[in-house]
């Protein structure tokens, strides 16, 4: 099996906005640029591709040794679909889509098995935080609410396929709201820096 791993990155200076009230704007990209870094260093040891269209995005990314998919104008469903075609073309069999914001994403790898579709939906089962699949039985990228249902359903249309949905404590756990901010299991692995971290000494 050749694995790759996609993962869709927004600007950083435009991420996080319902933090808004919470962060500043500096805040809120430093912390967009601290969890994707955290999900990229993961997978290090898999061809990792991220999909963007911003170029201080690209340069982050290239620092980390991902290649960038460049997506202009594309939005998130677009970027994805596309960037699963690219990874299809340059002769990967498996893909791994994994979203940027992962609070804990140390057991990403752990999704994959070859032939297997696997879907980890976020804690309130609305969203889709992973996907994993065979490039032949692409699942195509339908995010905003509602995702994991839209998702799933189309996982099912692949028959003779295995199809797991996966519940992960840690992989269900993405980063939004100030009430993400206080999930005790978040908020053990936020960075010190971070003005709502306890354990921030300026704080």
């Amino acid at each position: 099996m050749r694995l790759a791993v996609l993962i869709p990155v927004k600007r950083f200076s435009a991420a996080k906005g319902r933090l808004a009230g919470v962060l500043t704007n500096a805040e809120r990209a430093d912390l967009a640029q601290w969890m994707a870094s955290r999900v990229v260093e993961v997978v290090a040891e898999v061809p990792t591709f991220v999909a963007c269209d911003d170029d201080g995005v690209a340069r982050w990314a290239g620092d980390l040794g991902a290649r960038v998919i460049w997506g202009a104008g594309l939005g998130l469903n677009g970027a994805v679909d596309d960037g699963v075609e690219h990874i299809t073309a340059a002769g990967f069999d498996h893909v791994l889509v994994s979203h940027a914001d992962l609070a804990r994403p140390g057991r990403l790898l752990d999704v994959v098995h070859p032939g297997r579709i696997t879907l980890v939906p976020d804690r309130r089962h609305d969203g889709t935080n992973v996907m994993s699949f065979p490039a032949r039985t692409p699942i195509a990228a339908s995010y905003g609410g509602g995702s994991f249902a839209r998702h799933l359903a189309h996982a099912l249309e692949f028959d003779g396929v295995e199809l797991e949905v996966r519940s992960d404590t840690d992989l269900s756990l993405d980063l939004d709201t100030y009430r993400d901010l206080v999930h005790p299991l978040i908020r053990e692995v936020l960075p010190e820096w971070l003005p709502t971290n306890p354990a921030n000494p300026h704080r």
